[in-house]
């Protein structure tokens, strides 16, 4: 489903991340890792990707964005546990 999103649009799902990260409010600069040139010229590629109201409005529907303080998250939002690894949402880790 996402990476026929990033398909359709003919550009690599990570490109438009970036793309779609740099357009929410309060994001001055994502933080990126590049170790080669090639990563480097691939993530300032999402600087050149123009995306519409239609694709904002799928993109913040597959990721929605998390619920400030005390606010119920959004639905359908599963958020991992401040303990758990990334990617994990399973039980705290035993004693």
């Amino acid at each position: 489903m996402k990476g026929s999103l990033c398909a359709d649009l003919g550009e690599d799902p990570a490109h438009v991340g970036l793309a779609w990260l740099l357009a929410q409010d309060g994001v001055t600069g994502p933080i990126i890792g590049p170790r080669t040139t090639e990563q480097l010229d691939g993530s300032l590629r999402a600087l050149r990707i123009t995306l519409d109201d239609a694709t904002h409005a799928r993109l913040n529907e597959l990721f929605p964005p998390p619920a400030p303080n005390g606010a119920k998250p959004a639905p359908g939002a599963v958020r991992p546990k401040p303990w758990a690894p990334a990617g994990h949402i399973d039980e705290p880790p035993a004693a």
